[in-house]
């Protein structure tokens, strides 16, 4: 009997793993954003949560390359920018849960997105960011792409000396790695990976199959470094 129990329980958590991984189709998850065939998308100022000032600001300026290479036209953040400043609208948080018809009209944008820095938090030979991105309608006000997750960016540094004298050089340029490490860079990598999941848009250079392609983690973890592709 005490067999058939435990035999029944690992039976349980097999098929109940297998069904929370399940993969989703592109066209499932994001099916509103194949609804509405959005073309154009403003970005927010990002909601920093952390406490590294400076990481809204590199995150932002790292934000258009991808959604560019996604195939959208991004209202340029210089310009966007001023005006978000202008009409005292420059904390992003405020409108997270309001509508977003006026930033429709104003910048002709069909998306608005938000990010929010949860976490940047540096420690010897690594970086870690934890971090979310909601791109939400300006005409229905609904969530049609959302991505949560922790990237661990590796400033590690390995030398080809061995022994104590090698291990030495190892953890002292590691540590000046992790010091110096830019922000830019890091903010990069972040948006790069986590939009690579983003629907192409009809600017995109190449068609892809996105029927058959699917989706990331919606909540992830991942560690990366600087020779990620972006």
């Amino acid at each position: 009997m005490k067999k058939t129990i435990i035999l029944f329980v690992l039976i349980t958590f097999v098929l109940t793993s297998c069904t929370t991984t399940k993969p989703i189709l592109k066209t499932v998850a994001y099916k509103g954003m194949y609804k509405e065939k959005p073309l154009s998308v403003l970005i927010m100022p990002p909601i920093n949560k952390s406490t590294a000032v400076e990481a809204k600001e590199y995150f932002h300026s790292t934000l258009i390359v991808p959604l560019a290479n996604a195939g959208f036209y991004v209202i340029p953040p210089f310009l966007s920018m001023e005006i978000l400043k202008k009409e005292s609208a420059y904390d992003a948080e405020l409108f997270l849960n309001t509508s977003l018809a006026k930033f429709g009209e104003i910048f002709g944008a069909d998306m608005v997105l938000f990010t929010i820095i949860n976490k940047w938090d540096k420690t010897y030979g690594n970086v870690s960011v934890g971090v979310e991105y909601i791109l939400k309608s300006t005409k229905t006000n609904e969530i049609l792409y959302d991505r949560k997750g922790t990237i661990n960016y590796s400033t590690s540094v390995s030398s080809s000396g061995g022994g104590l004298v090698g291990a030495l050089i190892n953890v002292a340029a590691t540590s000046i790695n992790t010091v110096a490490t830019k922000y830019i860079d890091v903010a990069r990598v972040c948006n790069g990976y986590t939009l690579l999941d983003l629907p192409v848009g009809k600017y995109a250079p190449v068609d892809t199959k996105e029927s058959e392609e699917f989706a990331g983690l919606n909540n992830f973890k991942v560690s990366l470094n600087s020779k990620y592709g972006y």
